[in-house]
């Protein structure tokens, strides 16, 4: 990833839309994230439960992505470093090492409910069975290299090309369901439950952690380095500005699309009472009958590979910033890429081949889980450093932003540590 940096130059005697366009794209790789086939777990499964309740989770957790994303955009246009650099700077070996791991985790676990959520996909459009799908997903190393010899540019209009594919599926699905629009926005309005509730709680945190993902923030802090400014103060801010602005517009988008995915499974599942769809394939068949068209199930199928595709692309280039950053070592792109996915598909193999298809669903929202454990490893860093005016110099995190990125950061934790109550108790799972 190191290569990449500075290759996209920002020309500042162009007008100031077309600069701004030249910050156009790394928020939507970093969205990508955010709709993965994780996300489409914990979401089928939270609406099909509980209606539409979970939906002010999301849009929490879409608040929680955007002030962090900003701060990881923040920490990269003032240091010159990626979040993984900066972390490694401030720390000993031995614990850049250990940070180093749990982020590898987090990819680990991000991996595999792309490789799930990609052979449930292959399954579902081309009759693929399960196992063989998983092990196809090895071959994505090829995409990637070829997709990062052709540039950022490529890659970027990769990643927004699949999004344009996921909008319309799910534009078209909801005007197929046609849901109760009250209802809805009803849900999204906090529910006291949440906390309350066990069951409801573990898939809560199974939303946070599919949304707010560790790697994105070491993603963002990596590919906005792709944009080489001037370096004066007034160019940082105004690259900053604009960072800023296509992370959240991303974002925003991630947030309609997981909205969608939720709305989709308490209109059709939990309004018919179908309360146990608990994996996607499982989803995906029970969509005709309930919706009463043959076309639902199929656009369900086409976003979801899409949704695979597109996470592969930048789960690995996470792995590269993360790996170079942390440990210094630079690994060439195919074989990182492939012992990553290894790392993935043994596990998923493994528990598709004894549990089946509700041994994915399983594991979709076991990974998304592990992310969420890992967040704070991640976030705290992220918000000491981005305080601080010895690292920032003027672009220094506000107060009140910092403020509110400890709150965050201390929720997070603070439901953690819930769950492993609930967890040990016998609660939740």
């Amino acid at each position: 990833m190191r290569n990449t940096f500075g290759t996209i130059h920002v020309d500042p005697s162009q007008g100031r839309l077309r600069r701004a366009l030249s910050f156009v794209g790394p928020g939507y790789l970093v969205a990508v994230g955010y709709m993965d086939p994780g996300n489409w777990a914990t979401s089928i499964t939270g609406g099909a439960q509980f209606g539409f309740t979970l939906l002010s989770v999301v849009m929490l957790s879409n608040i929680m992505a955007i002030i962090l994303q900003a701060l990881a955009a923040r920490l990269a246009i003032a240091t010159g470093q990626d979040l993984a650099q900066a972390s490694a700077a401030g720390v000993s070996r031995p614990t850049a090492v250990v940070l180093w791991f749990l982020a590898e985790i987090a990819i680990i676990a991000t991996d595999i409910a792309e490789v799930v959520g990609t052979a449930i996909g292959l399954n579902l459009l081309f009759g693929v069975p399960l196992v063989p799908g998983i092990i196809i997903t090895a071959l994505d190393v090829f995409l990637v290299l070829w997709l990062q010899k052709q540039g950022m540019r490529w890659v970027e209009a990769f990643v927004v090309s699949l999004l344009g594919v996921i909008f319309v599926s799910f534009a078209i699905q909801m005007a197929l369901v046609r849901p109760e629009w009250v209802a809805v926005l009803r849900g999204f309005v906090p529910d006291v439950e949440v906390v309350h509730n066990p069951q409801m709680l573990y898939l809560a945190l199974g939303i946070i952690g599919a949304t707010v993902m560790p790697h994105n923030l070491y993603l963002h802090s990596g590919v906005v380095l792709t944009r080489k400014t001037v370096d004066t103060e007034a160019h940082r801010r105004e690259a900053l500005t604009f960072a800023t602005l296509d992370s959240t517009a991303a974002l925003m988008f991630a947030l309609v699309i997981n909205a969608s995915i939720l709305i989709l499974a308490a209109a059709t599942f939990h309004a018919t009472g179908r309360v146990d769809v608990g994996d996607l394939g499982h989803a995906h068949d029970m969509l005709a009958p309930l919706v009463g068209s043959l076309l639902a199930p199929k656009l369900f199928a086409v976003a979801l590979l899409a949704c695979g595709l597109n996470s592969t692309v930048t789960a690995t280039m996470a792995g590269q910033i993360v790996m170079e950053g942390f440990i210094k070592i630079r690994m060439a792109a195919w074989l990182r890429r492939l012992v990553t996915r290894l790392a993935a598909i043994i596990p998923s193999v493994w528990i598709t081949a004894v549990y089946g298809p509700p041994g994915t669903g399983m594991l979709l929202i076991l990974s998304q889980v592990v992310l969420a454990f890992q967040l704070p490893f991640a976030i705290v860093p992220l918000v000491k450093m981005t305080a601080s005016r010895d690292r920032m110099g003027s672009l220094v995190a506000p107060r009140g932003l910092t403020a509110v990125a400890w709150l965050i950061a201390g929720l997070i934790i603070a439901l953690n540590v819930k769950l492993l109550a609930d967890l040990a108790l016998g609660k939740a799972g």
